[in-house]
């Protein structure tokens, strides 16, 4: 098997790797492929985006980057005003992964969304299986859920960075929303 993964972050890529690297089977292949679009504010994806590189050099894993900054693309594609959001941003980055596997030669692809505990993982599974039917590459639907707390585990040892959000701006707001972090309390900003 030839591999395509869809990298969301350092830690859930930690957990997948060693998983890609038994599926794939002697004389097949994984590869990393960072694209997302639906990452806000700006530094949040430059934070994710250096925690994958390093994991990338050190671990001597391959990634392709691409590395811009995709506001414009995730609004435009991305019916933020309904519930269906988070299938939509998925679509949108295994898509991008599906097509990116079709031009290089890669018979599959998948995503390191799947080993997150905090994504809606069937729903992952039927956009990957809708987009490969669309796209003509299979999709790699493991479990990886499982692997998730080593990825974190490993991901902690390594000191890198660790998101608190999925990723798009409506999340950072549901899940900083009833919270005072980061809020300036000192002199001028009407409270104490």
């Amino acid at each position: 098997m030839k591999l395509l993964a869809h990298v969301c972050c350092a830690s859930c890529w930690l957990a997948c790797a060693p998983e890609w690297g038994t599926a794939v089977g002697p004389g097949g292949r994984w590869e990393g492929f960072f694209s997302n679009p639906n990452i806000h504010p700006l530094i949040e994806f430059r934070r994710r985006l250096k925690a994958v590189r390093t994991v990338a050099d050190d671990c001597g894993w391959p990634i392709v980057v691409e590395e811009g900054y995709g506001l414009r693309e995730f609004l435009e594609q991305v019916d933020w005003r309904g519930d269906g959001r988070c299938a939509d941003c998925y679509r949108l980055r295994l898509r991008a992964t599906a097509a990116e596997a079709r031009r290089r030669g890669f018979d599959h692809f998948t995503t390191t969304l799947l080993a997150s505990t905090q994504q809606e993982h069937e729903r992952v599974r039927l956009v990957g299986e809708e987009v490969a039917r669309s796209v003509g590459v299979a999709f790699f639907a493991g479990d990886w859920r499982p692997a998730a707390e080593r990825g974190h585990a490993e991901a902690r040892r390594r000191s890198l960075y660790r998101q608190q959000y999925c990723g798009c701006v409506f999340s950072e707001y549901e899940r900083y929303r009833d919270t005072g972090l980061h809020l300036y309390h000192g002199p001028g900003a009407g409270g104490r």
